[in-house]
């Protein structure tokens, strides 16, 4: 007799629900939308936001499938079809002005019940869903002259400190100048520049007492390459962090990073997250009110920089000192917070070298102002201007200021974030419309639909009801496949779509395996029920053999390769997976349920089964 536990058919009971409840919301489709939400977190969108963007479609006699808001700062508007979406967006950019970013959407059409279950369909790669591909190129100039700034600040601090007397550091190209006294002073500049700054090569121009120090050849490849990197990472936490889902940016050439965000239908979406990005400084603020009202006036004093200050309700004018004290590079992690007193603050940590720098910036500057300046698309502005209240040390700081939660909560998330290493510019930026992605859509899932019917069509023929058997089990295995997708908000791209026709060949090979076996031990004379137990069970070692060596080399894809072919390493894994599954224990399962309570088995509709003819 064969039979199941009741454990076991309970266990695939449960699978099949849980499939077809996370497969579900990928036949529903996508609705088009409008997405509005704000540029800073100081400025809401709630429930007057959505008043406002009501009475401006009403005006123009639109009609929205549906409005509300959601936990991310944002409201969303569905329509019927793209013509009503486009009309919307004018009319809702026109009512709510430019303090907020209105961009084309597209929202999964699930019903509220299955989205309460968090059951959303995958997510579309670029290829399928249609998107916007930027192709971005880094300035390496910007990257090497932002280094020589940064040596520049450390040389000057390092010489204070040892209290070398020096003129003024200046910038050649790669190569910095500094003005000493006479031979003692440089000697002892030189002695702190070889132990403050070993990547330069340092040399000495004995006649004007002038310390050169030049970048090395080396020095430069690996600021350039740094660079690239820097950026990378900075865009995905940039982009992470606006809620951007499932982005591929990627380096492509030495100076180039290739930016991917599928399901973004217009170009000014995408490129308001790009330029997000930022370069950070910390600057001090110079509070002379007779050199402030002088700059206001037009004559900026030589050494400093008049900028907005933004961080004050009036948006006022800031004048800083141009040298950079610290920058986005030393902060480690920046959450908002409140201060002693009850007001938003951010707590910010900075690394090793950041918080010596700090300690002594503090140190030197009690009851001064610090300024925090974005550098964004060119220009520059202060977020905020905390006075400096006493040393702080240890690389936890606190800042504070004029500044409200929302505004604290903006202030985290840049620092957070990262700085560029690096501005860029796009020199390719393309848009591949939904209408392409359908098109490729509907191919795979017709190539993927033949495939699936061949294979079954050739295993009723070849093995009569078992063969029924390994189809039925061959579609919960794409089930499974696709619920485990869903469930897991992967991204399905065209080389994903190759790797389940794939792993539906890799899952009726472990079936066949089972056939020829039950079969073999039918032409040896077994009982039907033995034949059955002893088939899957002699099966079942050569089944994972053969699916432990295909995973490991799915797995090396998935560690080592990237892009599209990380993707179809990912599918395949998967598929592999749910193969073992359903062949050996669905497939077992269905075997028993039609066979299991017959006690008196004479045969089993498993094709022609050849027995070899006796010889006397």
């Amino acid at each position: 007799m064969n039979r199941y536990p009741l454990w076991k058919y309970l266990v695939i009971v449960v699978a099949l629900i849980l499939s077809a409840i996370y497969t579900l919301p990928n036949f529903y489709g996508e609705t088009p939308a409008v997405q509005v939400s704000s540029s800073r977190q100081s400025i809401p969108v709630d429930t007057a936001v959505m008043a406002r963007v009501e009475e401006a479609l009403k005006a123009q006699n639109i009609s929205p499938d549906g409005v509300y808001l959601d936990a991310a700062n944002s409201l969303k508007v569905r329509f019927k079809d793209t013509d009503t979406q486009l009309k919307a967006r004018d009319a809702i950019q026109h009512a709510l002005g430019d303090n907020y970013i209105i961009a084309l959407n597209l929202l999964p059409a699930s019903p509220a019940w299955l989205t309460a279950l968090h059951a959303n369909p995958m997510f579309l790669g670029l290829d399928l869903r249609g998107g916007v591909h930027f192709l971005l190129e880094v300035d390496m100039q910007a990257a090497t002259d932002k280094t020589m700034e940064r040596y520049a600040g450390d040389l000057r601090r390092e010489l204070k400190n040892k209290q070398v007397r020096y003129g003024a550091i200046k910038r050649n190209g790669n190569t910095l100048e500094v003005q000493l006294r006479d031979g003692d002073t440089l000697k002892s500049a030189q002695d702190v520049a070889y132990r403050t700054l070993p990547s330069l090569a340092v040399k000495t121009d004995d006649s004007s007492n002038k310390l050169l120090l030049t970048l090395k050849p080396e020095e430069i490849t690996k600021i350039q390459t740094d660079a690239v990197k820097q950026n990378i990472m900075t865009l995905h936490n940039r982009v992470n962090e606006l809620g951007t889902t499932e982005p591929i940016i990627q380096q492509a050439g030495p100076n180039r990073i290739v930016v991917q965000l599928p399901g973004i239908q217009d170009t000014a979406r995408a490129k308001d997250i790009i330029g997000r990005t930022a370069t950070l400084q910390v600057r001090m603020v110079e509070d002379d009110q007779g050199k402030l009202n002088d700059a206001v006036n037009g004559n900026v004093p030589a050494g400093y920089e008049l900028l907005d200050d933004v961080s004050s309700r009036g948006h006022s004018k800031i004048l800083l000192k141009n040298d950079v004290e610290l920058t986005g590079d030393n902060i480690n992690d920046a959450n908002p917070s409140f201060d002693q007193f009850g007001a938003p603050a951010v707590s910010i940590t900075l690394d090793s070298a950041g918080a010596a720098i700090f300690r002594q910036l503090t140190a030197e500057n009690v009851g001064k102002r610090m300024a925090m300046v974005l550098v964004e698309k060119g220009r520059k502005e202060v977020v905020t201007a905390p006075v400096i209240r006493t040393e702080i040390g240890g690389g936890r700081v606190e800042i504070s200021g004029s500044m409200n939660s929302a505004e604290a909560n903006d202030t985290a998330l840049l620092l957070r974030a990262g700085s560029l290493a690096a501005p860029m510019n796009i020199i390719e930026e393309r848009t591949i419309g939904p209408s392409l992605g359908k098109e490729n859509i509907e191919k795979g899932f017709h190539a993927t639909l033949w495939g699936f019917a061949a294979i079954v069509a050739f295993m009723v023929l070849y093995y009569g009801l078992f063969g029924v058997f390994s189809g039925l089990s061959l579609a919960i295995n794409v089930f499974l496949l696709v619920a485990i997708l869903s469930a897991l908000q992967a991204t399905l791209t065209l080389p994903g779509i190759a790797a389940i026709a794939l792993a539906l060949g890799m899952a009726i090979d472990a079936n066949v395996l089972i056939n020829e076996r039950i079969r073999e031990e039918l032409r040896n004379g077994v009982p039907p029920h033995s034949a059955i137990q002893a088939g899957y069970g002699h099966a079942w070692a050569t089944i994972l053999d053969s699916n432990v060596t295909t995973l490991i080399a799915g797995l090396a894809l998935m560690i080592f390769g990237t892009g599209p072919v990380r993707g179809f390493a990912i599918v395949h894994c998967l598929g592999i997976l749910t193969s073992m599954f359903s062949a050996v224990l669905v497939s077992r399962g269905l075997v028993n349920l039609w066979y299991g309570r017959r006690r008196k088995l004479t045969s089993l509709a498993i094709g022609q089964v050849w027995k070899p003819e006796n010889k006397g």
